[in-house]
């Protein structure tokens, strides 16, 4: 009785993953929380098939239209990749890696005086802090006090943003073939659409062409 308790916590307790099938769907194991762009609660399973093409008929599930279409997975090979910059106030630096940057908004929507005029001294830090905070990407970080601060401990979750990407949080582990590492590894946002140039991850391209899902 002893192991199958030990067993059974060992099951309880696994961290969840994120493996980023080759032109095919993500595949999410051992996950707790999924949630709608409402933040409400989904069924999850053990093991979880999620469309990443964009033209499954049971979004956010895969139905294996990745097949039908011809699902390529991969980066864009004409991509022209984003740089990291760095924008210096009295108290704070804020960080903008646009590599990976979703168009998510939440920064310009809350502080434009701030994210428009890259301008870290038009806002206090705390109103700051609290924005990037919002940013799902992880495309915007700071620095303060010599530190680098780019992670926010939270429960490992999945979030379907409406008619966007997949928003991942809490350090859930991403396995891909290609490689591909999130610039934040405890928050990113994942492809939905099938167009990103970045993929795996979003480039607000669902934007672009009207994906809904």
């Amino acid at each position: 009785m002893r192991k199958a308790n030990t067993a059974n916590k060992r099951l309880r307790n696994r961290k969840p993953t994120i493996t980023v099938v080759k032109n095919g769907p993500y595949i999410v194991r051992d996950l707790k929380h999924f949630r709608d762009s409402e933040d409400r609660e989904l069924p999850v399973q053990p093991v979880m098939s999620l469309c990443r093409c964009g033209a499954s008929r049971n979004k956010p599930y895969c139905d294996g239209s990745h097949k039908e279409i011809g699902f390529v997975g991969e980066k864009n090979p004409n991509r022209v990749p984003g740089k990291v910059n760095e924008w210096r106030g009295k108290s704070i630096t804020i960080v903008d890696n646009t590599d990976v940057c979703s168009r998510d908004g939440a920064c310009i929507n809350n502080l434009p005086q701030v994210f428009e005029e890259e301008n870290p001294n038009a806002a206090t830090v705390k109103r700051i802090i609290d924005t990037i905070k919002k940013c799902p990407s992880g495309a915007l970080t700071y620095k303060m006090g010599g530190r680098h601060c780019q992670a926010f401990k939270r429960e490992p979750a999945l979030t379907l943003a409406q008619n966007g990407p997949l928003k991942v949080v809490g350090a859930i582990r991403l396995k891909d073939d290609m490689k591909s590492e999130p610039a934040c590894p405890e928050h990113y946002t994942l492809c939905r659409c099938g167009h990103s140039r970045n993929k795996p991850f979003c480039d607000g391209s669902h934007i672009e062409i009207g994906f809904e899902g």
